[in-house]
């Protein structure tokens, strides 16, 4: 008696592995560093537009200004926000491009320690491989509170140490590169510390000062504490101030990021082309080994004289 068969029982699907290219990263590092420059000089501009209202800000806080000059003031302070604006989108274009050759420089390096790549590279540790972090973490870490200090550059400190070539092994962590990712990285938190964190101070500064101003031009009450009008005056003169210094060290502090950061993306995209693109050295063949003088040579056999025992045929 034979038992019924069993129907077959499907496994889990699973996917085909997903075979790793390579992309180039110059046109995309191009666009980048175009981004990069455009931004720096629309900040540049910007620092130097504050500048030149700073006369009319002040003049408008302390209230010597006609309502004429008030009018035409207004507009000028005002037309420094459209040219902030501007700052503010070339930035976000740049950061959506520096992500994309970032991305595409991760997946390189998948490549390049893929069995498919011409001079394929062995991780010095085979388990973790040769990144730090998952690949998500190559958009969340920007995001993402407190790790955003520092898991950015280790992504990107690990994306140098992939791509070096192996005729400079060492390359991508040595003290010219560190120098250089540290730099860019330093630079550009400093840029967003001063961003964000002037942009806070000012902002609730002139709430705080308008909200007093409500007050006291409000209050009716005889008895109610007395609020010095020019005390406040001279603290929004000073936060005004601040202000136009701490956004042109920020545009300097950009500057420098924006420099660090060409160079490190060009350096990183010459050594993924090098590797992705050049073959390994050929192989020749070697010459076989010379006998030993002692060793004696291989002599041919030679013809021997008929012995005379044998009858000669000859005339």
């Amino acid at each position: 008696m034979q038992p019924y068969p069993v129907p077959h029982q499907p496994g889990p699907y699973q996917p085909p592995p997903v075979i790793p290219r390579y992309r180039p990263l110059k046109p995309v590092a191009i666009v980048s560093i175009v981004l990069i420059g455009l931004t720096a000089v629309a900040a540049v501009v910007q620092s130097v537009l504050m500048w030149r209202s700073y006369d009319e800000v002040k003049r408008l806080i302390y209230g010597l200004l006609t309502e004429d000059e008030i009018n035409s003031n207004v507009e000028t302070i005002a037309g420094v926000g459209p040219f902030l604006n501007l700052v503010s989108y070339l930035l976000i274009g740049t950061g959506i491009a520096f992500m994309i050759w970032l991305w595409q420089a991760r997946e390189n390096t998948d490549f390049l320690y893929s069995p498919f790549a011409p001079r394929p590279a062995v991780p010095a540790d085979p388990v973790r491989g040769p990144h730090r972090r998952a690949a998500g973490w190559i958009v969340g870490s920007w995001f993402c509170p407190i790790v955003q200090f520092w898991y950015p550059l280790q992504i990107v400190q690990d994306i140098a140490a992939a791509s070096e070539p192996p005729e400079q092994p060492g390359a991508g962590r040595s003290g010219r590169m560190r120098m250089l990712l540290t730099g860019w990285w330093a630079t550009w938190t400093g840029f967003w510390v001063i961003v964000v964190g002037g942009g806070s101070f000012a902002a609730i500064s002139f709430i705080v000062w308008f909200i007093r101003l409500v007050q006291v031009a409000g209050s009716s009450d005889p008895d109610s504490p007395y609020v010095d009008i020019y005390d406040m005056q001279d603290f929004m003169v000073r936060v005004a101030l601040a202000v136009d210094i701490g956004f042109t060290v920020a545009a300097v502090l950009l500057i420098v990021a924006g420099v660090a950061a060409a160079f490190m993306m060009l350096r990183i995209t010459d050594w993924q082309h090098l590797r992705a693109t050049t073959p390994p050295p050929a192989q020749w063949p070697t010459r076989p080994p010379e006998p030993p003088r002692y060793a004696p040579r291989f002599q041919p056999p030679q013809a021997q004289p008929p012995g005379p025992g044998f009858p000669s045929y000859g005339p």
